[in-house]
Protein backbone atom coordinates (compact mmCIF):
# COMPACT_ATOMS: atom_id res chain seq x y z
CA UNK A 1 0.00 0.00 0.00
CA UNK A 2 1.26 3.72 -0.94
CA UNK A 3 1.16 6.23 1.93
CA UNK A 4 0.76 9.95 1.87
CA UNK A 5 2.46 12.14 4.15
CA UNK A 6 1.27 15.95 5.27
CA UNK A 7 3.76 17.41 7.73
CA UNK A 8 3.40 21.01 9.37
CA UNK A 9 5.54 23.07 10.62
CA UNK A 10 4.23 24.77 13.52
CA UNK A 11 5.07 26.16 16.73
CA UNK A 12 6.19 23.64 20.20
CA UNK A 13 2.75 23.97 21.61
CA UNK A 14 0.53 22.73 19.10
CA UNK A 15 1.83 19.80 18.76
CA UNK A 16 -1.01 18.27 20.83
CA UNK A 17 -3.62 19.85 19.41
CA UNK A 18 -2.48 19.04 15.55
CA UNK A 19 -1.60 15.56 15.83
CA UNK A 20 -5.42 15.35 17.34
CA UNK A 21 -6.42 17.29 14.50
CA UNK A 22 -5.11 14.52 11.94
CA UNK A 23 -5.89 11.63 13.60
CA UNK A 24 -9.18 12.90 13.51
CA UNK A 25 -9.11 13.36 9.63
CA UNK A 26 -7.66 10.06 8.84
CA UNK A 27 -4.15 9.73 9.33
CA UNK A 28 -2.91 5.99 10.67
CA UNK A 29 -0.48 8.02 12.83
CA UNK A 30 1.80 10.83 13.68
CA UNK A 31 5.47 11.13 14.53
CA UNK A 32 6.55 14.86 16.35
CA UNK A 33 9.95 16.11 15.98
CA UNK A 34 10.57 19.42 18.50
CA UNK A 35 13.35 21.34 18.80
CA UNK A 36 13.05 21.77 22.46
CA UNK A 37 13.31 18.11 23.12
CA UNK A 38 17.07 19.00 21.88
CA UNK A 39 17.02 21.70 24.43
CA UNK A 40 15.20 19.77 27.12
CA UNK A 41 17.57 16.97 26.63
CA UNK A 42 20.14 19.02 27.82
CA UNK A 43 18.91 20.93 30.64
CA UNK A 44 17.61 17.57 32.11
CA UNK A 45 19.60 17.27 35.58
CA UNK A 46 18.92 13.53 35.03
CA UNK A 47 20.58 13.21 31.18
CA UNK A 48 19.71 10.88 28.83
CA UNK A 49 20.95 7.56 27.61
CA UNK A 50 22.16 8.50 23.53
CA UNK A 51 24.53 11.11 22.24
CA UNK A 52 22.61 13.89 21.18
CA UNK A 53 25.46 14.95 18.48
CA UNK A 54 24.35 12.43 16.46
CA UNK A 55 21.09 13.15 15.98
CA UNK A 56 19.91 14.28 12.99
CA UNK A 57 16.65 16.72 14.27
CA UNK A 58 14.77 19.66 13.50
CA UNK A 59 16.77 23.27 14.52
CA UNK A 60 13.61 25.51 15.41
CA UNK A 61 10.18 25.20 16.42
CA UNK A 62 8.23 21.50 15.83
CA UNK A 63 7.08 19.27 13.06
CA UNK A 64 4.16 17.15 12.92
CA UNK A 65 3.93 14.39 10.35
CA UNK A 66 1.08 12.42 9.92
CA UNK A 67 0.45 9.55 7.65
CA UNK A 68 -2.74 9.20 5.41
CA UNK A 69 -3.29 5.83 3.75
CA UNK A 70 -3.85 6.45 -0.34
CA UNK A 71 -7.46 5.39 0.04
CA UNK A 72 -7.49 9.12 1.76
CA UNK A 73 -7.52 12.06 -1.02
CA UNK A 74 -5.58 14.18 1.17
CA UNK A 75 -5.80 17.63 -1.65
CA UNK A 76 -9.67 16.82 -0.49
CA UNK A 77 -9.49 16.69 3.04
CA UNK A 78 -6.21 19.46 3.35
CA UNK A 79 -8.57 22.44 3.38
CA UNK A 80 -9.99 21.27 6.49
CA UNK A 81 -6.96 20.18 8.38
CA UNK A 82 -5.85 23.53 7.54
CA UNK A 83 -8.65 25.60 8.70
CA UNK A 84 -8.43 23.49 12.25
CA UNK A 85 -4.83 23.88 12.26
CA UNK A 86 -5.70 27.76 11.51
CA UNK A 87 -8.20 28.09 14.10
CA UNK A 88 -5.84 26.91 16.97
CA UNK A 89 -4.79 30.41 17.30
CA UNK A 90 -8.33 31.81 18.68
CA UNK A 91 -7.80 29.42 21.34
CA UNK A 92 -4.26 31.34 22.32
CA UNK A 93 -2.05 28.52 20.84
CA UNK A 94 0.99 29.60 19.05
CA UNK A 95 0.90 27.63 15.88
CA UNK A 96 4.04 29.34 14.48
CA UNK A 97 5.31 29.34 10.76
CA UNK A 98 2.17 26.72 9.86
CA UNK A 99 3.66 25.25 6.79
CA UNK A 100 1.84 22.31 5.21
CA UNK A 101 3.16 20.63 2.86
CA UNK A 102 2.72 16.97 1.33
CA UNK A 103 4.50 14.06 -0.42
CA UNK A 104 4.69 10.29 -0.99
CA UNK A 105 6.30 7.48 0.97
CA UNK A 106 6.75 3.76 0.89
CA UNK A 107 5.21 1.70 3.42
CA UNK A 108 8.32 0.36 4.57
CA UNK A 109 9.57 3.77 5.48
CA UNK A 110 6.18 4.63 7.16
CA UNK A 111 6.16 1.59 9.70
CA UNK A 112 9.37 1.73 11.05
CA UNK A 113 11.30 5.44 10.56
CA UNK A 114 9.48 6.82 13.56
CA UNK A 115 10.95 4.54 16.27
CA UNK A 116 14.36 6.43 15.66
CA UNK A 117 13.07 9.33 17.65
CA UNK A 118 12.27 7.16 21.20
CA UNK A 119 15.47 5.95 23.06
CA UNK A 120 15.24 5.25 26.97
CA UNK A 121 14.77 7.87 29.07
CA UNK A 122 15.65 8.86 32.73
CA UNK A 123 13.32 10.91 34.12
CA UNK A 124 14.62 10.61 37.41
CA UNK A 125 16.14 8.39 39.92
CA UNK A 126 13.52 5.92 40.22
CA UNK A 127 11.94 5.98 36.95
CA UNK A 128 13.42 5.17 33.36
CA UNK A 129 11.08 5.01 30.19
CA UNK A 130 11.99 2.66 27.69
CA UNK A 131 10.71 1.59 24.61
CA UNK A 132 9.56 -2.10 24.29
CA UNK A 133 11.70 -2.68 20.91
CA UNK A 134 14.88 -1.61 22.68
CA UNK A 135 17.08 -3.71 25.09
CA UNK A 136 17.75 -1.79 28.84
CA UNK A 137 20.25 -2.68 31.51
CA UNK A 138 18.99 -1.09 34.87
CA UNK A 139 21.36 0.97 36.65
CA UNK A 140 20.09 -0.02 39.85
CA UNK A 141 18.30 -2.42 42.29
CA UNK A 142 15.76 0.58 42.74
CA UNK A 143 14.98 1.80 38.84
CA UNK A 144 11.45 1.35 38.06
CA UNK A 145 11.47 0.49 34.00
CA UNK A 146 8.34 1.48 32.51
CA UNK A 147 8.14 -0.14 29.29
CA UNK A 148 5.90 1.94 26.61
CA UNK A 149 4.88 0.88 23.07
CA UNK A 150 3.82 4.77 21.91
CA UNK A 151 2.55 3.56 18.53
CA UNK A 152 2.93 6.27 16.04
CA UNK A 153 0.48 8.80 17.98
CA UNK A 154 2.31 9.17 21.46
CA UNK A 155 5.30 9.78 23.18
CA UNK A 156 7.55 7.98 25.37
CA UNK A 157 7.89 10.51 28.52
CA UNK A 158 10.86 12.78 25.96
CA UNK A 159 8.44 15.94 26.23
CA UNK A 160 9.37 18.07 28.94
CA UNK A 161 5.80 18.42 30.46
CA UNK A 162 5.85 14.16 30.57
CA UNK A 163 8.66 14.47 32.73
CA UNK A 164 8.01 17.19 34.33
CA UNK A 165 4.26 15.05 35.38
CA UNK A 166 6.54 12.34 36.52
CA UNK A 167 8.91 14.64 38.97
CA UNK A 168 5.56 15.81 40.51
CA UNK A 169 4.15 12.34 41.17
CA UNK A 170 7.04 10.75 42.56
CA UNK A 171 6.96 13.88 45.04
CA UNK A 172 3.57 13.49 46.23
CA UNK A 173 3.30 9.37 46.03
CA UNK A 174 3.52 7.65 49.18
CA UNK A 175 1.93 4.81 49.23
CA UNK A 176 -1.80 3.55 49.28
CA UNK A 177 -3.29 6.23 47.32
CA UNK A 178 -6.59 6.75 44.48
CA UNK A 179 -5.25 8.44 41.65
CA UNK A 180 -6.95 10.08 38.72
CA UNK A 181 -5.43 10.43 35.51
CA UNK A 182 -6.95 12.89 32.87
CA UNK A 183 -5.94 12.75 29.30
CA UNK A 184 -3.99 9.41 29.80
CA UNK A 185 -2.49 9.05 26.39
CA UNK A 186 0.06 6.66 26.02
CA UNK A 187 -0.93 5.87 29.90
CA UNK A 188 2.57 6.57 31.05
CA UNK A 189 1.55 8.32 34.17
CA UNK A 190 -0.72 5.78 35.70
CA UNK A 191 2.05 3.00 35.19
CA UNK A 192 4.40 5.64 36.91
CA UNK A 193 1.53 6.03 39.67
CA UNK A 194 1.25 2.08 40.17
CA UNK A 195 4.89 2.10 40.83
CA UNK A 196 4.91 4.90 42.85
CA UNK A 197 3.17 2.81 45.39
CA UNK A 198 -0.91 3.98 44.05
CA UNK A 199 -3.26 1.56 45.22
CA UNK A 200 -6.14 2.24 42.79
CA UNK A 201 -5.32 3.99 39.38
CA UNK A 202 -7.99 5.45 37.09
CA UNK A 203 -6.51 6.49 33.48
CA UNK A 204 -9.38 8.59 31.30
CA UNK A 205 -9.39 9.74 27.78
CA UNK A 206 -11.82 11.24 25.62
CA UNK A 207 -10.06 9.79 22.34
CA UNK A 208 -10.95 5.94 21.82
CA UNK A 209 -7.15 5.64 19.87
CA UNK A 210 -5.79 6.91 23.18
CA UNK A 211 -7.97 4.19 25.53
CA UNK A 212 -6.44 1.28 22.74
CA UNK A 213 -2.96 2.15 23.34
CA UNK A 214 -3.40 2.86 27.15
CA UNK A 215 -4.42 -0.50 27.84
CA UNK A 216 -1.79 -2.17 25.50
CA UNK A 217 0.80 -0.19 27.46
CA UNK A 218 -0.41 -1.35 31.04
CA UNK A 219 -0.53 -4.88 29.55
CA UNK A 220 3.42 -4.11 29.18
CA UNK A 221 3.46 -3.08 33.03
CA UNK A 222 2.28 -6.38 34.78
CA UNK A 223 2.46 -3.82 37.82
CA UNK A 224 -0.56 -1.80 36.05
CA UNK A 225 -2.62 -4.80 35.26
CA UNK A 226 -5.35 -3.62 37.52
CA UNK A 227 -5.57 0.23 36.15
CA UNK A 228 -8.63 1.15 35.51
CA UNK A 229 -8.43 2.74 31.52
CA UNK A 230 -11.82 4.03 29.77
CA UNK A 231 -12.66 6.82 27.77
CA UNK A 232 -14.40 10.00 29.23
CA UNK A 233 -14.72 13.56 28.67
CA UNK A 234 -12.20 15.07 31.61
CA UNK A 235 -13.74 14.48 34.59
CA UNK A 236 -17.41 14.53 33.56
CA UNK A 237 -19.90 12.28 35.34
CA UNK A 238 -16.82 10.82 37.20
CA UNK A 239 -17.67 9.99 41.10
CA UNK A 240 -14.26 9.00 42.67
CA UNK A 241 -12.93 10.60 45.61
CA UNK A 242 -9.42 11.05 44.35
CA UNK A 243 -5.78 11.56 46.95
CA UNK A 244 -4.14 12.67 43.72
CA UNK A 245 -5.34 13.74 40.45
CA UNK A 246 -3.17 14.44 37.50
CA UNK A 247 -3.55 16.36 34.24
CA UNK A 248 -0.58 16.82 32.02
CA UNK A 249 -2.99 18.40 28.72
CA UNK A 250 -3.51 21.78 26.86
CA UNK A 251 -3.70 24.94 29.44
CA UNK A 252 -7.20 25.57 28.16
CA UNK A 253 -8.49 22.64 28.67
CA UNK A 254 -6.90 22.05 32.08
CA UNK A 255 -8.90 25.54 32.94
CA UNK A 256 -12.48 23.43 32.27
CA UNK A 257 -11.71 20.76 34.71
CA UNK A 258 -10.61 22.94 37.36
CA UNK A 259 -14.18 22.99 39.22
CA UNK A 260 -14.58 19.10 38.90
CA UNK A 261 -11.09 18.50 40.00
CA UNK A 262 -11.43 20.46 43.39
CA UNK A 263 -15.08 18.40 43.63
CA UNK A 264 -13.55 15.63 43.08
CA UNK A 265 -9.69 15.93 45.56
CA UNK A 266 -9.61 14.68 48.82
CA UNK A 267 -9.57 17.73 51.34
CA UNK A 268 -5.48 16.25 51.76
CA UNK A 269 -5.07 15.41 47.98
CA UNK A 270 -2.84 17.16 45.55
CA UNK A 271 -3.84 18.15 41.98
CA UNK A 272 -1.09 17.99 39.06
CA UNK A 273 -1.58 19.89 36.23
CA UNK A 274 1.45 20.32 33.15
CA UNK A 275 1.34 20.98 29.75
CA UNK A 276 1.54 24.34 30.44
CA UNK A 277 3.52 26.86 28.54
CA UNK A 278 5.12 29.92 29.79
CA UNK A 279 2.07 32.36 28.32
CA UNK A 280 -0.61 30.45 29.94
CA UNK A 281 0.65 30.25 33.51
CA UNK A 282 -0.83 33.57 34.22
CA UNK A 283 -4.29 32.43 33.13
CA UNK A 284 -4.14 28.99 34.61
CA UNK A 285 -2.99 30.03 37.92
CA UNK A 286 -6.02 32.67 38.11
CA UNK A 287 -8.46 30.03 37.90
CA UNK A 288 -6.98 27.23 39.99
CA UNK A 289 -6.58 30.15 42.68
CA UNK A 290 -9.96 31.95 41.98
CA UNK A 291 -11.40 27.56 42.46
CA UNK A 292 -10.02 27.18 46.21
CA UNK A 293 -6.00 25.80 44.81
CA UNK A 294 -2.91 26.95 46.28
CA UNK A 295 0.57 26.68 44.53
CA UNK A 296 2.17 23.80 47.01
CA UNK A 297 5.04 23.51 44.42
CA UNK A 298 6.26 24.54 40.91
CA UNK A 299 7.96 22.61 38.23
CA UNK A 300 10.06 24.53 35.46
CA UNK A 301 12.10 22.52 32.08
CA UNK A 302 12.52 25.55 29.59
CA UNK A 303 9.05 27.55 28.47
CA UNK A 304 6.82 24.21 30.16
CA UNK A 305 5.08 24.55 33.80
CA UNK A 306 3.84 21.89 35.88
CA UNK A 307 2.44 22.64 39.03
CA UNK A 308 1.58 20.36 42.42
CA UNK A 309 -1.86 22.63 43.56
CA UNK A 310 -3.70 21.97 47.43
CA UNK A 311 -7.52 22.85 48.36
CA UNK A 312 -6.83 26.30 50.13
CA UNK A 313 -6.87 25.83 54.60
CA UNK A 314 -9.63 27.55 55.93
CA UNK A 315 -9.15 29.43 58.40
Amino acid sequence: MKWNQASVLTASESVDAISNIMMESGANGVAIEDALDIVNFESDPFGELMDISTINHIQEGAKVVAYFPETIFLPEVLPSIQSRITELASFGLDIGVNDVSIEEVVESDWATAWKKYYHPVLISRYLTIVPDWQDYTPHSADEHIITLDPGMAFGTGTHPTTRLTLQALEVVLRGGETVIDVGTGSGVLSIASKYLGANEVYAYDLDEVAVRAAKENMALNPIAADVHVSANNLLEGIDIKANVIVANILADIIILMVPDAYRQLADDGYFIISGIIEDKVASVLDVVTANGFDVDQTFKQRDWYAFILTKKIEE
